[in-house]
């Protein structure tokens, strides 16, 4: 059965009632979850950006869900203390923790001051960042000079197993790239033949771990009322690349969402009033081999979104698609 999890969403929702929301969705039946780690959110009217590792630690010991995060080493991060976060998480909570590792978006990496570089520069970091992160989790002291410098560096306490490292990709040439590398794939939602070409770059490139989507809704009680807030929390976030890497600050994001309409904000957010259809919607990336979706309600109202999820959509998530049931 596909895992439903819950996407906790750092940029909308304060530290502490993100907390909160994430133990009443296990209460409503969310199977697992992940957050993301910003430092700065979309836009002015999301307002939050809480650190995730230490909402993590404290998110793992108040459920008993799996959690995963999607993270940058390279610039913000450098991938020792990364390496000493994972380990640390997964030691203390032994098969509950995955961590997605991608290139990174400049409006969070440009505030050491180092200069954001370009696509191919920030992946192979990333590449030189997994290598020493995958070397510091089997207990190997590492040294390494190229675009990150590691001196003697060793992480002393480690689980007994590593998690899995995966790889963050939205378009097939990554995907491809990321099956070279990692445990598994994670991608955003998108139209499902442009998923099955992502998730068949990642196989084709030897990529055999799990797949996930994140996917963001809006469910409300109109439809109108679904694209209303879709757009007021999420239209900044529509933008393709190189745009949305290269904005460095949720000013230059606000201003570019100036003009979005509503309806360029529902092809990348499903908006419904309807839990049938949002059931059918998730249920759909089964056909593309997903074996885990992150749902991620765009709305600031997590309690009621969540208990209308447990109510009316989880249960028929647990029947296999097409069924009728």
């Amino acid at each position: 059965m596909t895992i439903y999890g819950y996407h906790a969403s750092h940029e909308q929702v304060a530290p502490r009632e993100l907390l909160a929301s994430v133990k009443r969705a296990e209460q409503a039946g969310f199977d697992a979850a992940m957050c993301s780690d910003h430092l700065t959110p979309w836009s002015e009217r999301q307002a939050h950006s809480g650190f995730a590792w230490s909402w993590l630690g404290a998110a793992l010991e108040a459920t008993s869900l799996t959690y995963g995060v999607v993270n940058a080493p390279g610039q913000r991060y450098h991938p020792v203390i990364i390496a000493q976060a994972i380990a640390t998480l997964e030691q203390m909570n032994p098969g509950r923790f995955w961590a997605a590792l991608g290139s990174g978006q400049a409006i969070n990496e440009h505030i050491t001051g180092d200069r954001w570089p370009d696509k191919d520069t920030r992946k192979a970091r990333l590449r030189e960042s997994v290598d020493v992160i995958r070397a510091l989790l089997a207990g190997e002291e590492v040294t390494h000079e190229g675009l990150i410098t590691v001196d003697r560096a060793r992480v002393w306490s480690l689980p007994a197993t590593p998690p899995p490292l995966i790889g963050a990709a939205i378009t097939e040439a990554t995907a491809g790239w990321a099956g070279e590398w990692a445990d598994g794939l994670i991608t955003i939602s998108q139209p499902l033949d442009q998923l099955r070409r992502v998730v068949g770059a990642y196989r084709d490139a030897g990529g055999r771990g799990d797949v996930f989507i994140q996917a963001q809704v809006s469910l409300e009680d109109t439809r109108d009322k679904a694209l209303a807030v879709a757009h007021d929390q999420w239209r900044t976030n529509i933008f393709p690349s190189p745009l949305s890497w290269d904005l460095p600050t949720v000013e230059h994001f606000d201003q570019a969402a100036e003009h979005v309409s509503q309806s360029a904000v529902a092809e990348a957010v499903f908006c419904t009033a309807d839990a049938g259809e949002l059931a059918e919607h998730l249920h759909a990336f089964e056909s593309v081999g997903a074996s885990r979706v992150y749902i991620h309600g765009v709305t600031q109202d997590q309690a009621r979104y969540i208990d209308r999820m447990g109510e009316q959509v989880l249960p028929q998530l647990r029947v296999p698609a097409g069924t009728g049931v």
